[in-house]
């Protein structure tokens, strides 16, 4: 398994206070009614794996605000990706996406759900973060190793309609394999939501990658970091074969 971590990310894109106005990009109404629709996504966390894979999902057309302590920090990131992006706090891309995207250290996830739990409520999110025992402390680590990486984090993040996606690999190989000829780069997902996995599935393909669904929020333990799923740069069908799923 690969000792360096996906979610290295800096910790100030982590939280933010305050609503802020809305950008004008952001229209009003549902952008999931249908399959093909493009999708208001928020972006918790914009470090490595936020910023990458937000900057994916923009590139094929989604519109995605990336959150920070300090939004203007972001300013050359969206800059880069044009007028589809844009930045705000936390509060405010939880206000305005259809779905979210969490990629900040794990510790936070309990902070998180303290402070925007009602907002939070029946929000589709895709969790990517990873516990780290010397980042996070040891407690979240081995809480994690026995209680599985998607139980946990739907236990600091109640009433979010979770899919554990994007965990599994450095944000390097994100950038450099996405929509690369086929095969694709396999991308695991697991929920226990049938829509939430759906939107989900969708979005690592709009993202450039083949999804691969493992199972419900307990079967992400599967590939949690340390597990046979991760680390794993391979094809839908190499990484079935890794976890013993049907073809």
């Amino acid at each position: 398994m690969p000792e360096h971590d996906p979610l290295s990310c800096d910790r100030r894109a982590l939280l933010g206070g305050g609503a802020l106005l809305l950008g004008a990009a952001f229209l009003p109404g549902s952008a999931l009614g249908q399959e093909r629709d493009k999708v208001r996504i928020g972006v918790i966390g914009s470090g490595h794996i936020g910023g990458t894979i937000g900057g994916l999902w923009v590139k094929n057309g989604h519109e995605v605000m990336f959150s920070s302590r300090h939004p203007e920090e972001l300013k050359d990131l969206v800059a880069g990706l044009g007028p589809n992006a844009q930045s705000g706090t936390v509060q405010q891309v939880i206000d305005v996406g259809d779905v979210l995207f969490v990629a900040v250290p794990y510790a936070a996830l309990p902070q998180i759900g303290q402070e925007y739990g009602p907002s939070l409520k029946g929000k589709i999110m895709l969790d990517a973060c990873n516990a780290i025992a010397p980042r996070d402390g040891a407690a979240f680590a081995e809480e994690v190793e026995r209680d599985g990486i998607g139980m946990v984090s739907q236990k600091y993040l109640p009433g979010v309609r979770l899919v554990r996606a994007f965990n599994t690999l450095n944000y390097t190989i994100f950038a450099r394999e996405a929509n690369r000829p086929d095969p694709k780069i396999a991308v695991p997902i697991a929920g226990d939501d049938a829509e939430a996995v759906k939107v989900a599935a969708r979005l690592v393909q709009d993202a450039g990658f083949d999804p691969v669904m493992v199972g419900t929020l307990k079967d992400a333990s599967r590939f949690q970091r340390g597990a046979a799923g991760y680390g794993q740069a391979v094809s839908a069908a190499e990484l079935k074969q890794k976890l013993s799923l049907a073809p």
